[in-house]
């Protein structure tokens, strides 16, 4: 059996949606001959905890975690982040509305031109001397390193200077052209070393693997068009059908709901649906009786409040981290799957996580973003819901009403490709990751 070694900041117990991708990965690769070992830290800052994740660690897989040491919790209380029992918190501190107070703008100079690329930056040195020393003792055919946190591409690429072993660079997320760079304060300086590291890694690394077609494509501009050939890839995020078979059939909410899952920023807060919503019910009783809301993650207090004036919390059931082995069923009993993504004109590019697993739920998606982005294009191509500009109204209004008059008619079908649908379970995706390890 092959083996490659995965370095990763997230990892079980941590929750939330960067441990996903690479959880799924590891639990597959073993069907495909590949034995996976892990580098993650012992003392992970993390969204949330969920300890039912590490039971889908597969037995071949060797876990090796170290200590991290970083200025995460000084900066975490000096933004003020964490939420409440309802799970109301400042979910993006970088790109939160209102004005900041001076410790916070502070912080955040802190973070943007002392941290880079992020504040686990100080965890690449004393890596790179434990797995060196590991690594040549216990060798492997190739190193994956998969971000955010980009830190993790910098130990890599040490290790692939030293040792010459194949290096697959992962991303999750773009780099500079992530939607909340523009908003930090960095200084001319600091933006050159991001573009430096950023193409570095690009162009040192054997393979480049990212999510979207649209991040593939923006990598591609760090190379020269003899280089790009075989080097970069699109392997996007999935569901796993194993989180999905029940032994029961799933049943309807009684109620008209509308549930979200994951994260919920405020800017990526739908306006204009809380008031559709609050429309609909100054019009129509019976669909205020039956509308409910359930929102389960962690939300921004922003998104709480707007729910709130437009008079929606007797609809609101906020739920706040549960496991994430309770959230396909949930999923599965909606009768729309809300999906705002984040405004601002990098959303083109992106395909969020829970995406994949709204498609594998087969409820429709009511989602929020460019026409012509990615999202827009698969949901297109699967016919599994309808996207919305941020200022639509009227369409929108007639979308939510056609959902609850199939809401009243008791109809429990969905109009989705089930067949476009499967290109995107994690075997088939682990199986195009296997093939780029290999070459």
């Amino acid at each position: 059996m092959k083996r490659v070694l995965i370095i990763t900041y997230y990892w079980p117990p941590s929750g939330g949606s960067g441990v996903q991708r690479w959880l799924k990965f590891v639990k597959y690769l073993p069907t495909f001959g590949w034995q996976p070992v892990v580098y993650t830290p012992s003392n992970p800052e993390s969204p949330a905890t969920d300890p039912s994740l590490e039971r889908e660690v597969p037995q071949e897989a060797v876990v090796i975690k170290r200590p991290i040491s970083e200025p995460y919790q000084a900066y975490k209380r000096l933004f003020g982040k964490g939420g409440d029992k309802g799970g109301a918190a400042v979910v993006n501190p970088i790109n939160q509305s209102g004005k900041k107070s001076f410790i916070q703008k502070v912080s955040l100079w802190v973070r943007a031109n002392l941290f880079i690329p992020d504040p686990r930056i100080s965890w690449v040195g004393p890596s790179v001397s434990y797995l060196t020393k590991y690594l040549e003792d216990n060798p492997v055919d190739a190193i994956v390193s998969t971000g955010p946190p980009l830190s993790m591409h910098l130990i890599a690429r040490e290790l692939h200077r030293r040792l010459g072993i194949r290096w697959v660079a992962d991303f999750r997320d773009p780099w500079t052209e992530i939607f909340y760079f523009k908003h930090l304060p960095m200084t001319r300086w600091a933006k050159r070393r991001h573009k430096s590291l950023e193409r570095s890694v690009v162009q040192e690394a054997d393979a480049v693997v990212s999510v979207t077609r649209q991040m593939t494509a923006d990598f591609a501009s760090l190379l020269e068009n003899g280089t790009r050939k075989g080097k970069l890839h699109t392997i996007c995020n999935g569901y796993d059908e194993a989180d999905f078979i029940t032994a029961e059939p799933v049943a309807p909410e009684e109620k008209f709901t509308l549930t979200h899952t994951g994260l919920f920023s405020a800017d990526g807060n739908p306006l204009k649906l809380w008031e559709t919503l609050a429309q609909l019910c100054r019009e129509d009783d019976s669909f205020s009786k039956a509308l409910k809301i359930r929102l389960i993650g962690k939300v921004d207090r922003e998104v709480l409040d707007a729910i709130d004036r437009n008079g929606l919390t007797p609809s609101l059931e906020n739920m706040g981290y549960l496991p994430h082995s309770q959230i396909p069923n949930i999923q599965q009993s909606a009768w729309g799957l809300l999906l705002p993504l984040r405004n601002e004109p990098e959303s083109k590019a992106i395909l969020t996580g829970k995406f994949f697993e709204y498609l594998a739920a087969g409820r429709p998606i009511v989602a929020f973003g460019p026409q012509d982005g990615e999202m827009a294009r698969v949901l297109k191509e699967t016919h599994s819901g309808e996207i919305f500009e941020w200022e639509e109204a009227d369409s929108l209004k007639k979308h939510i009403l056609d959902l609850y008059r199939i809401y009243c008619s008791g109809i429990w079908a969905t109009d989705a490709d089930r067949t476009a649908i499967t290109k995107y379970s994690r075997r088939t995706l682990t199986s195009e990751m296997v093939e780029v390890l290999k070459k």
